[in-house]
């Protein structure tokens, strides 16, 4: 394998806020850059070089993207696998289509950890009404109903079984598989918790590898609501995270980045929840805490560079910043008290240029250092709630 030197021109396929942090990154080392995205105005398209409008199906559109690019990378797995195939014809793409094949579809994604040994919760894949109220009654108790493709940040799930009802298995099934669009769907037995966390791992061509310290994050409405790195989890269950998430990426033999989600059980056991072939929402922190950013390692990896050093030089947390804070209670816009927030010692702000606010919809993110983990987040959150103050 021979690197990618700067100069050469990396094409990302997909141009939103990964995209555009991934982007920013590269043009620190002197690359060029192009997106393909659905929006000619997403946020990549202010910091790259090019932007090509294509859809997420689009494989000509990604193949002139690669067409003009030395290596092609990823930053949203809703790509159609004919787009990553149309763009591996003019430029390495890195992760492949394989990866992608594998973890944009949950029934195959669960499937692949489980046949290769990595630890999962209970589940059950249903492709029929019928079949979810099967696997209702077997896993019985709460369950989460996820549709087997597309869907993040809480979209395509339905929560079962949480609240009380009279309504029969078939009922709720039923209810349950049109709400996700009568299409094939993983039930997931819901778990004791006692914190969730992710790892964040980095391969390159020549099989150099290397994971960030696990970072630890909380969820609201299945949103991640604020993120911290280091997790502050015990050394044995840090070890353990470290071994299963690089032991995936090998199995893999993963080229680029790939985060792997992971349940904490009350118990003290690890199970992976699900991956994802990008940067990630976790770990934006990094680039407070760690030697080297994720986003700056996806460009070391994709580009065969010598990956960085990813130790903690301090604790980080961050906060997401969804379009509910640019609205009133009557709709109406406004624009956030970021003056406020940035009088929080530490914090700094991270936006994304997204044109219109909505909710649920990821504006930007604050983060926050401190002398460990509890402080960053402390400062982190205390920013945040400064936001909507009067004064």
């Amino acid at each position: 394998m021979s690197a990618l030197l700067p100069g050469s021109t990396i094409g990302i396929l997909g141009g939103g806020q990964l995209g555009r942090m991934m982007a920013m990154a590269a043009r620190s080392f002197g690359y060029r850059v192009q997106v393909m995205d659905p929006d000619p105005s997403c946020p990549a398209r202010f910091v790259v070089d090019a932007c090509f409008e294509g859809q997420w199906n689009d494989a000509r559109a990604a193949g002139d993207l690669a067409r003009g690019s030395d290596v092609v990378t990823l930053e949203i797995e809703q790509l159609s696998l004919d787009c990553l195939e149309a763009a591996a014809k003019y430029a390495p793409v890195r992760p492949s289509a394989a990866i992608l094949g594998i973890i944009q579809n949950r029934i195959l994604q669960k499937n692949w950890l489980r046949d290769h040994g990595f630890p999962v919760g209970e589940y059950r894949a249903a492709t029929s009404a019928e079949e979810l109220a099967t696997a209702l009654g077997e896993l019985s108790g709460k369950c989460f109903v996820k549709a087997a493709q597309g869907g993040y940040d809480g979209r395509g799930q339905v929560k079962v079984g949480f609240t009380a009802t009279e309504a029969t298995l078939e009922e709720l099934a039923a209810e349950a598989w049109q709400l996700l669009g009568n299409r094939p769907v993983v039930v997931e037995k819901a778990i004791d918790l006692d914190c969730e966390v992710s790892v964040m791992v980095a391969r390159s061509p020549s099989g150099e590898t290397r994971s960030f310290p696990t970072a630890r994050n909380h969820h609201v409405n299945q949103i991640l609501a604020w993120s911290v790195i280091p997790a502050g989890i015990a050394a044995d269950l840090e070890a353990q995270a470290q071994e299963l998430a690089c032991g995936i990426a090998g199995q893999f033999t993963l080229e680029g980045l790939l985060a792997i989600e992971m349940f904490v059980t009350t118990d003290g056991k690890l199970l992976v929840n699900e991956l994802a072939p990008r940067p990630h929402n976790s770990y934006h922190a990094s680039e407070r805490a760690c030697v080297t950013s994720q986003f700056e390692q996806g460009v070391r990896a994709v580009c065969d560079l010598p990956l960085g050093d990813v130790s903690v030089v301090q604790p980080a947390a961050i906060v997401n910043l969804l379009g509910d804070l640019w609205l009133d209670d009557e709709g109406n816009q406004r624009v956030p008290r970021f003056d406020l927030a940035l009088a929080v010692p530490g914090v700094r702000l991270h936006l994304y240029e997204k044109h219109t606010a909505r909710k649920g919809r990821k504006m930007g993110h604050l983060s926050a250092v401190g002398v460990n983990s509890d402080e960053a987040v402390a400062r982190v959150m205390e920013a945040e709630k400064r936001l909507t103050q009067e004064q």
